[in-house]
């Protein structure tokens, strides 16, 4: 089980990803657009003022039953061992049961 405080914190960064998530795709467009670097500048500057857990690459994905971020498979959203206990126990259809 993930410790409390970090599932915490990973519930606060989803927020700040879905708040400024429009602001820094507009942004990043924004750049791609202007051609003089000033400007490019500027929205850069806009882009390094919004809080840094809002970038998309701060999230962690975790295990939604345990919260363990380690031997993550995202087909499932399940860490390994929790995937082997679901497929013996024949919840996961379309599994395939092997001698791990």
């Amino acid at each position: 089980m993930g410790r409390k405080s970090f599932l915490q914190r990973e519930k606060k960064r989803k927020k700040l990803n879905q708040k400024y998530h429009l602001i820094r795709r507009s942004s990043k467009k924004e750049i791609r657009k202007t051609q003089s670097l000033s400007e490019k500048w500027e929205i850069h500057g806009k882009l390094q003022s919004l809080p840094r857990n809002s970038a998309p690459t701060r999230l962690q994905r975790r295990c939604f039953s345990t919260g363990r971020p380690r031997a993550y498979y995202r087909d499932f959203g399940l860490t390994g061992y929790i995937l082997r206990e679901m497929v013996h126990a024949c919840f996961l259809p379309g599994a395939t049961r092997s001698s791990w």
